[in-house]
Order: C-alpha cells, then sequence, then structure tokens
C-alpha cells in the first residue's frame, strides 16, 4: 500500500549549499522591497505634490483674473467702442509685477489683446492662436464662463486662470487671463518635495533596521539552519519514516492526525491522506487515555479492528503526541523464534562445555596412567546420562525434552540443583499445535528462575509437569527471594521488571502465547519457594472442537 501527500520518498538528501545565507538573503529581499517602496512612495509623493501645486497655483491664477476683471479702470476701458492697449498696459504690467504673475492678458469682447507682456502681442486676437487648446478657451469665456486650465502659451506651458469682464448690466465686455509657467511652478514642487528627503531616508534606514533584526530573528526561530539545511533534514526525516517497520502518527492538539506514515495506515487498514479526526482513524486509541496523560506510554497492549498492536505515546514540548505502534503478533513471533534459537544455542554450548571438560579429565586420567579412574569416571557419566533419560523418559514432546535436557546441562554449569518432580509426564498429543507454546512458555520460566535463585541458598529450581481431564498443568518453583510486591499485580505487562531497564518482556510474551489457547498464568509463594504455574485447557491441542 502506498500512500502519497503526507510522506513521499525523497529524490536527492543533499542539496547544494548557496554561497549567501538566509539571513543575508533575507536582509538583500528586505531591502530590496524597501527600496521599491520608499521610491514608490517618494514618486507618490512628488505627483501629488506638483498636482497639487499646479491646483493651488490654478486658484491663485483664478482669484488673479477675478481681482483684474473687477478693477474700475478695466471696466471703464473696456467700456469703450474702442478701448486703448496704452492705457491698460501699464497698469496691469505693475500688477503683474507686484503678484509675482508670469502673465496678465487683458483682452476685449473680440478677443484682441490690450495687455501682454509681450508687447508685439498686444492688439492680436486670441482666437487666432496656434495652440487648438487656447483658442477652443476663448470663447468659452466670452460667453461667461471661469476656465481654469494648463496649455501651451506664447511664454510656455503654464497654468492659468481665465475669466470674464463684466458690465453693471452682467454682459461680457472683454476677459482676463492670468497665469504661471508651469517650469516654475515644477520648480516650487521639486524644492518641497527634496525638503521631505531626509524623511525618506530616515523612513528607509528604519526599514533597513528592521529587515536586519527579522532576518535574526528568523534564523533564531530555525535554530540557526539554512533553508536547503532545513530541506535535507526534512527529506531525510521522510525516508527514515518511510522505511520505518512500525507505524507513526502525530496527533495534534485537538486529536486530529497531523502526519503518519505508509506503514501506519498500512497497520490500521486506512486509505486517507488528508487530516482526520483520531476518533476516526482509530477509535481504540482515541478512547484509551494515553494521550491525555502527560507522561510517555511504552509497550502498551492495543487494538486496531481487532488487530493486537504494542503501542508507545510521547508527549511533545508542542502539545503535540507523538504514536509509534507495532504488530504484536509479529513481535511475539520473533520474540518466540529469538527464544527458541536462545535455548537451542544455550543447550548446545553447555553440552559442548561439559563434553569438553570430561573428555579433558578422562585424557588426564590416562596421561597419568590411572585408566582406572578413568573407566569409573566414564562408568559415573553413563549412569547420569541413563538417569537423565529416565528423566525425560515421560516427556512425549521432543523439544520440550531437548529444552529439559538442555536447562539441566544449563543448571549444573551454574551450580543450580534442577530436576523433575516425581510423576511429572507429559503425553506426544502435546506436539503440533500447543508445542511451540509449550517450549517458549517453559523456556522463559525456567530461564527466570535461573536469575532468580543466582544469588540464593540453595540454588534449587524444579519443574512440574502433569495432565489431568481439564487439561495441562505446569509449575516451576525456584528458591529465589521471589517476586518484588511493588511488581506483583504488574509483573506480566510488557516491560515490567525487576533487572532493570529493557526487560520484562519474557512474562508479557509467556501470558500472551498462553492467553491465546485459553490457558492462565499465575504465580504464589508457596513453602518458601516461588512458584509459577500455567494451565492449558485440551482446547489448545483440540482447536476444531471449540468451533
Amino acid at each position: 500500500m502506498h500512500h502519497k501527500g503526507l510522506f513521499s520518498p525523497p529524490s536527492k538528501l543533499s542539496p547544494p549549499k548557496p554561497r549567501l545565507g538566509l539571513q543575508g538573503r533575507l536582509f538583500l529581499l528586505q531591502v530590496g522591497v524597501g527600496l521599491l517602496l520608499v521610491s514608490l512612495l517618494a514618486l507618490l509623493q512628488v505627483h501629488q505634490l506638483l498636482t497639487d501645486t499646479v491646483h493651488q497655483y490654478g486658484e491663485r491664477a483664478l482669484t488673479l483674473s477675478r481681482a483684474v476683471a473687477a478693477l474700475p479702470q478695466v471696466v471703464a476701458e473696456l467700456k469703450r467702442p474702442q478701448p486703448r492697449s496704452q492705457d491698460i498696459n501699464p497698469m496691469v504690467e505693475g500688477l503683474r509685477e507686484r503678484t509675482g504673475a508670469d502673465f496678465i492678458v487683458v483682452a476685449d469682447a473680440k478677443g484682441i489683446r490690450l495687455s501682454h507682456p509681450r508687447s508685439e502681442l498686444i492688439g492680436k486676437s486670441l482666437l487666432t492662436e496656434d495652440n487648438q487648446e487656447a483658442r477652443d478657451e476663448t470663447p468659452k469665456v466670452l460667453l461667461g464662463q471661469e476656465v481654469v486650465s494648463v496649455s501651451q502659451g506664447h511664454l510656455g506651458r503654464s497654468v492659468r486662470g481665465k475669466v470674464p469682464v463684466l458690465d453693471e448690466q452682467g454682459q461680457v465686455i472683454g476677459l482676463v487671463s492670468s497665469g504661471y509657467l508651469l517650469p516654475r511652478v515644477e520648480t516650487v514642487a521639486l524644492q518641497v518635495s527634496r525638503d521631505s528627503l531626509p524623511w525618506f531616508g530616515l523612513a528607509l534606514l528604519l526599514a533597513l533596521l528592521s529587515s536586519m533584526l527579522i532576518s535574526r530573528h528568523i534564523k533564531r526561530e530555525i535554530l540557526g539552519l539554512e533553508p536547503e539545511e532545513i530541506a535535507a533534514l526534512m527529506l531525510q526525516h521522510q525516508a527514515v519514516l518511510e522505511t520505518m517497520h512500525e507505524g507513526v502518527l502525530v496527533i495534534g492538539g485537538d486529536n486530529r492526525l497531523q502526519s503518519a506514515n505508509p506503514r501506519a495506515y498500512e497497520l490500521l487498514s486506512w486509505n486517507e491522506v488528508s487530516p482526520i479526526s483520531l476518533a476516526d482513524l482509530w477509535p481504540e486509541l482515541a478512547n484509551s487515555g494515553f494521550l491525555s496523560g502527560g507522561s510517555a506510554v511504552r509497550n502498551a497492549s492495543l487494538s486496531s479492528g481487532g488487530k493486537p498492536l504494542l503501542v508507545d505515546v510521547f508527549q511533545a514540548t508542542d502539545g503535540r503526541r507523538v504514536v509509534i505502534f507495532r504488530d504484536r503478533e509479529e513481535i511475539t513471533r520473533l520474540a518466540e523464534e529469538l527464544t527458541q534459537t536462545r535455548q537451542y544455542a544455550e543447550l548446545l554450548r553447555a553440552q559442548t562445555h561439559e563434553f569438553m571438560n570430561r573428555l579433558h579429565t578422562i585424557g588426564g586420567l590416562i596421561q597419568l596412567g590411572q585408566p582406572q579412574e578413568a573407566l569409573h569416571l566414564i562408568q559415573r557419566e553413563h549412569r547420569q546420562n541413563a538417569a537423565l533419560q529416565n528423566l525425560i523418559a515421560d516427556i512425549g514432546v521432543p523439544k520440550v525434552a531437548a529444552l529439559v535436557i538442555g536447562k539441566s546441562a544449563r543448571a549444573s554449569e551454574l551450580g543450580i540443583t534442577f530436576g523433575l518432580e516425581p510423576g511429572s509426564s507429559l503425553s506426544s498429543r502435546w506436539a503440533g499445535l500447543a508445542e511451540e507454546v509449550l517450549v517458549v512458555t517453559l523456556g522463559n520460566l525456567l530461564e527466570n528462575a535461573f536469575e532468580a535463585v543466582a544469588q540464593a541458598k540453595p540454588k534449587s529450581v524444579s519443574l512440574m509437569m502433569g495432565e489431568d481431564p481439564e487439561g495441562l498443568q505446569l509449575e516451576v518453583s525456584d528458591s529465589g527471594p521471589g517476586v518484588v510486591p511493588a511488581l506483583s499485580e504488574r509483573i506480566f505487562e510488557a516491560g515490567v521488571s525487576s533487572r532493570g531497564a529493557r526487560r520484562g518482556l519474557g512474562l508479557s510474551l509467556v501470558r500472551e502465547r498462553v492467553g491465546a489457547v485459553g490457558g492462565t498464568l499465575t504465580h504464589f509463594r508457596r513453602d518458601g519457594r516461588t512458584v509459577f504455574q500455567v494451565s492449558l485447557p485440551l482446547e489448545a491441542i483440540q482447536p476444531e472442537a471449540g468451533g
């Protein structure tokens, strides 16, 4: 099953690192953005200032034209049938110089100029201007309208205000046009803009300082890593999760799935990849209470859709939870295989050690010229071997018999007295389906008993096997100190042991295997000895009977 979206196979793990680091790139980027924004703001400010200045000078020109048009001398002269420029022009020019205007033009009702800064234009008509815009404005003014415009004139491009001159009856008898040359207006606007440049410079400096602080803060937030290093770590992280044999879930504080690896979806038989509620994905985990505690959970048994799983839960500092889980049946199978392999290896090692010691002793006696002693030793070993064969004569399951022989050799090597209780027997009908359960159970219980009596005096371990109408009864007893009272109720839980970390899986495995065939595992103290008792029902060898 392949899931895309949350984790995808990486194509490469080490992208090339650029010359410039993240902090430098962020700084340059923000400097560029700051320069662009400040430049745009400055251009906008200049444009707006120029527009406002043109508007203000237009209003000033219009006001000046109104004032000139209202002068009694101008009105009186324009009321004449033949207005005289020599009476108007000196007065108007003097007024122009005093007000600072670039031009003031007075014309009669026919558009003939009566005043102008350039004397050669006096007496010429405004209606014959080369500029079409200026020609169009004159009739409007002579019809009584006031006009403010920016247009090209004889003195250059200017902003001007034109008003009609009215007599006492309100009749248009002429017009006045005042204005200011545009270069002069633009010079004023640019001068004001230059006065604002220090403020723009200060804004740019603040932007640069802010950029530096922000880039440093971001660098600290990502632990001093460069984006390429983060990408490489992410790709490695994905590669590890893709290849993990365990399922991994990341659960948010709202109990919704944030990420998962493909193995998790496979174990949970789920095909979705979008964030979903944990209650929908794994209701058993959502209701277990494992996620609500503040401490880690290790090797907890939980199911999903009837599939047994072993679960570890780790709390992250940001409130998220990481759940790692494994197929419990697969772990059980591997543990059984490992247990059997260790038992067989221990059997071979112990027997090899015993036989080598005996051979060395026999060889030494012969070299010393004591063949009779060597013969006695051989006969004694033969008797012991015969006793051992008698010991297992009533065990009809070969693997169990081999296990007992191996454990007997192991006990002899450790200085432990080990034996079968009188009357112990095991019929061959327990071979087959229940055989693996017996090997795993006896192997773990006997090994635990050997470890329990390591510091005891005397060192004694016994095994009892017996059948009754209900099934098979097994007992392993030892002379050790017994189970620590604090662990008595939890001794069968995975990871619980009085022998330190990374122990405590044997009894959990035994109880699980025994329980899988309907049996029970208990422990108690009897006559100063620790007893672990196993009961296996007949259904363990008759699975069809229950169906």
